[in-house]
């Protein structure tokens, strides 16, 4: 039975970045409650589940930096297309840290993730319009800039990392996340969207945000996790 699809939001005048944030936040506090990311943060998940993880990121983001590149010309794409911030080089810098060891899975062998899968066809998709790639682009990098700068200090204590294994929440072209992430907010603000553009835009964040809940919910089944 085929999913449905979203509904999409009423027009709304507020700038894209508040319509962006304000129309996904139920749909961003249900990705974020997750059991793994629970357990990650409480130190318990072990180094080959959290292997399991980056393996399924490093897809994701393949398919993000690849389409992004496809469709750097579009003024939409180029107004957050930015390969300085790009992170499939630093997930092949960490997966190297957290798959070693005995019983470590071969990096090389395909990841059999159903909710992988549909998160890449949906970014695939994305590519034909701007504002939908704009959508997924918010979803994944700002978070790498916000909450997620949080939780790589998290891992570093928990784990005694010592730097190693975090490079995915380094960011060595943004010293200071909070001017950059402003500045992306100004200039999604900035692009010449309809009413009707907008509430597409959030439909496709929304979107996201369900996608990376799908992809932890996997997790959770595939590490025997559950809330507590």
């Amino acid at each position: 039975m085929s999913t449905p699809a979203p509904a999409i939001p009423l027009p709304t005048t507020a700038p894209l970045s508040v319509a962006m944030r304000d129309g996904s936040r139920a749909e961003h506090e249900a990705a974020e409650s997750s059991a793994f990311m629970a357990t990650l943060l409480d130190g318990g998940i072990e180094p080959s589940g959290y292997a399991a993880y980056l393996r399924r990121l490093r897809r994701v983001y393949e398919a993000l930096e690849r389409v992004g590149r496809a469709c750097a010309a579009d003024p939409l794409v180029a107004a957050v297309h930015d390969p300085a911030i790009e992170r499939l080089g630093a997930i092949d810098t960490d997966l190297e840290h957290w798959a070693a060891g005995p019983g470590a899975t071969d990096l090389d062998e395909p990841v059999d993730s159903p909710a992988v899968d549909a998160y890449v066809a949906r970014i695939e998709a994305a590519g034909a319009w701007g504002g939908a790639y704009v959508a997924h682009h918010y979803t994944r990098y700002l978070g790498d800039l916000s909450g997620g700068q949080a939780i790589g200090r998290v891992l570093e204590r928990h784990y005694d990392l010592d730097g190693a294994g975090v490079a995915f929440y380094e960011f060595p072209a943004v010293p200071k996340p909070k001017p950059y992430k402003d500045g992306y907010r100004s200039r999604l603000d900035a692009l010449d969207l309809s009413e009707e553009e907008v509430a597409r835009v959030v439909a496709e964040v929304q979107e996201a945000f369900r996608l990376n809940q799908a992809l932890f919910l996997e997790l959770d089944a595939e590490l025997g996790l559950s809330r507590a």
